[in-house]
């Protein structure tokens, strides 16, 4: 009975959890922090989820040393959580230059405010904001400030991700006044609440590490059993192209010249062929066009407006909002005007009025592409002159306008360069171009100091600029995964015996383990240059997020090769597929600095450790789906079912192998992400909608865990459909939130 009793409440909190994502999705919010997270029966919800678990987790006590400090330190993380929201206090003191202050601003309601004290004063001394070398891209916020208490002068400093402690108060870094002669600091002070918390968080890593070293434990014990020995060619195609002929342009040649100047780009400095991909891929989704490079697209809609304006280049989404204007997959520029009006300027109007349907989408997509065409066209985005003045370089585009101080044989010679180079292409003196652009190359490499890329990250950027590796490798391994998963599923199901022709397979699979072993080092180089390029760990938005699960997939699948051959099959398959979503979601954004909130070593080490999990709950979800698909072929064929129950048996045994692994390290990400929470903001828990959901992935795979508790979990078919379902969780947590319910996390 008490088992139900607590399986109703666990489900119950599940599904609230579920439910106050969608209502503040709806609502906003403030409305979910009032009504749901901040109110008394929320609370409630979880304390009587912990009363009713606490008589069956004191039955551990002489069971499992393990297992009771893994739920005990749930039940001290609730506790800590709860003195966090009774005792603890939290605001922002506006500190000005040479203005005392003693108080700060505290939030007790949506609309209501308070002014709580401090016991010693606060003065600012400085602000500062830190630059990338060379853009207007921030990379760090510092605020110094002195504290006085009793007489003592305390000198003190906050910046991103880094705090400052005093007297049961911790300060952290929030924003700052315009003028820069003022700063935003976050006060907090808990002095029961995060420590308690922090001892629940130690005391959950400590056991889910014992809970799979543990030579006692389940994970120890499936790594020996002698059902996966059960578990138990390759063809990939090449595609010509084709192309028609395209408006005119510079020869390649001179087109690549130019791709190798520096530009201000996405607020850092970089190849202007990456530019130029990037407003090619923007305008009709593939980086060349009818056999021209991104290059020669640029250099075309600058010197050849008349002809690329007629040019159909624009990619058109959403079949209702091409019938409802008649237009095609692909139109021109000059097709969007109508005797002087813009055709688009009612749903573009609906659209940022608040219409966000499909149809309005599609209108504003491009509307988007329209003005990327229009800015570059008036010179606004060939930021690709640097100049140097009081220690800093600043880089400007021919058109904009100019600080006085600028010496103006520079700006003649800024706002003379295209009016050259428009010259050489009337004339087609593509020799006379080429001059200009290398003379712009050596005026650059003089004043662009320290804003210039280190070369090396400059030849990296060229190379992976020319390399579509990503895209070549889910193509590659699809084909490989596809056919090896038909082969095998043929080889189960079919008449012959399986140790015939033994010999073969093992020398197919070890093809296979090479083949996949090379598409992990190609994809590891991609992730190397892309690493070079932007200083940062790939992790920094959806796509590269993509590459590195893909990359942990593989990784994992070379690993436990010797231990279950099926494994290959399955990392081609998983990455394939998550190479495939990165390429076709249009998640591949322009390289660019990262937030500076975000440039932590503990962020780097949460993301790793999630993506981690996900790669491992990719594995145990292919495994039941494939058990789902044997199922399917026993009932079609009953003479199979017994060997299928077998093969199901088996999967079974290598699903919970990752399982266990992969429920352990999405705990220990989760809460790793709410200590740099609380770090970087002063709360580790905001029940923001991504880690909401984490927390609801983790719940539901932890669920099928408890095979002891739930005996229906031991049963193959029952197992295998649930894992198989609870994927559903990992596609809300990471593409529901980024892309629907957005939130802090949204970072695609």
């Amino acid at each position: 009975m008490n088992r139900k009793v607590i399986f109703v409440f666990y489900m119950l909190t599940v599904i609230v959890l579920a439910g106050s994502t969608l209502v503040e999705h709806v609502n906003g919010t403030g409305f979910a922090a009032r009504y749901i997270y901040g109110a008394w029966w929320f609370s409630l919800l979880w304390m009587l989820l912990a009363v009713s678990s606490l008589p069956y987790i004191l039955k551990l006590l002489k069971k499992d040393k393990s297992k009771l400090l893994l739920h005990l330190s749930f039940f001290i993380m609730l506790a800590g959580a709860l003195l966090t929201h009774l005792l603890s206090t939290q605001g922002v003191a506006h500190l000005r230059k040479g203005q005392p202050v003693n108080a700060y601003t505290e939030q007790v309601a949506d609309d209501e405010t308070d002014t709580a004290r401090l016991p010693f004063t606060i003065e600012l001394t400085d602000f500062e904001i830190s630059y990338h070398p060379g853009t207007k891209a921030a990379s760090d916020y510092t605020t110094h400030f002195t504290i006085k208490d009793d007489g003592a002068e305390i000198p003190a400093q906050v910046s991103m991700n880094k705090v400052f402690d005093y007297a049961g108060y911790r300060f952290y870094q929030s924003s700052y006044d315009e003028d820069g002669q003022g700063s935003y600091v976050t006060v907090k002070s808990d002095r029961y609440g995060t420590p308690v918390t922090y001892m629940g968080y130690a005391l959950l890593f400590f056991s889910l590490i014992w809970l799979l070293i543990s030579p006692k434990g389940t994970f120890r014990q499936l790594l020996k059993s002698p059902i996966l020995r059960k578990c138990a060619v390759i063809v990939f195609a090449l595609f010509p192209a084709h192309h028609a002929a395209a408006a005119p342009s510079f020869p390649q040649s001179t087109a690549d010249k130019f791709g190798r100047l520096y530009i201000l780009h996405n607020d850092r400095i970089c190849p202007l062929q990456t530019y130029a991909m990037d407003f090619t891929k923007k305008l009709c989704g593939k980086d060349a066009y009818k056999g021209m490079t991104a290059e020669q697209v640029l250099m075309g809609f600058i010197f050849w407006r008349k002809e690329w304006d007629n040019e159909k280049i624009l990619k058109v989404k959403d079949g209702e909002f091409k019938d409802e204007f008649h237009l095609g997959d692909y139109v021109s520029l000059n097709d969007l005007f109508s005797m002087g009006s813009y055709r688009l300027k009612a749903p573009i109007e609906e659209y940022y009025n608040g219409n966000k349907d499909a149809y309005h989408k599609a209108a504003a997509a491009l509307d988007e592409k329209v003005n990327l065409v229009m800015e570059l066209q008036n010179g606004t985005p060939l930021a690709i002159f640097p100049y140097r003045q009081k220690g800093r370089t600043e880089w400007y585009a021919p058109n904009q306008e100019y600080p006085a101080d600028i010496d103006q044989a520079d700006i003649a010679y800024w706002q003379g360069f295209f009016s050259t180079l428009y010259a050489d292409a009337l004339s087609a003196n593509s020799a006379q171009a080429d001059e200009a652009i290398k003379q712009l190359s050596a005026y650059q490499q003089r004043n662009g100091g320290n804003s210039l890329p280190d070369v090396y990250a400059y030849k990296a950027e060229r190379l992976y600029n020319a390399l579509p590796l990503a895209t070549i490798l889910f193509m590659f391994n699809l084909t490989i995964g596809f056919f090896a998963f038909a082969f095998l599923i043929y080889r189960l199901m079919g008449s012959r015996k399986p140790e015939k022709g033994e010999h073969t397979i093992r020398k197919g699979y070890t093809v296979l383990f090479f083949l996949l072993l090379l598409s992990f080092l190609v994809l590891s180089y991609t992730l190397g240059l892309r690493w070079m390029i932007s200083g940062n760990i790939p992790m920094a938005n959806g796509y590269e997020t993509m590459l590195t699960v893909a990359w942990l997939t593989q990784l994992l699948a070379l690993a436990g090769y010797h231990k279950a051959r099926i494994l290959i099959i399955f990392g081609f398959l998983l990455s394939g597929f998550f190479l495939l979503v990165s390429h076709i979601s249009q998640m591949d954004p322009a390289i660019g600095q990262m937030m500076p909130v975000l440039n932590s070593p503990l962020l780097s080490v949460h993301v790793s450790i999630i993506m981690m999990s996900y790669a491992l709950l990719s594995i145990t979800f292919i495994c039941g789906l494939t058990a789902l698909l044997l199922h399917l072929a026993g009932r079609i064929m009953p003479d199979k079912r017994e060997a299928v129950l077998q093969q199901a048996e088996a999967l079974q045994v290598l699903s919970r192998i990752f399982l266990y692994p992969a429920v352990s390290t999405l705990g220990i990400g989760i809460f790793i992400g709410a200590i740099w929470a609380n770090m970087s903001w002063g709360t580790y828990w905001s029940w923001d909608p991504k880690e909401t959901w984490a927390l609801i992935t983790f719940m539901v795979y932890a669920v099928v865990l408890h095979t002891h508790s739930l005996p229906a979990f031991k049963q193959p078919f029952t197992y295998h459909l649930y894992i198989t379902l609870a994927f559903l969780t990992i596609l809300i947590t990471y593409f529901g939130v980024n892309y629907i319910l957005g939130g802090m996390h949204s970072y695609a």
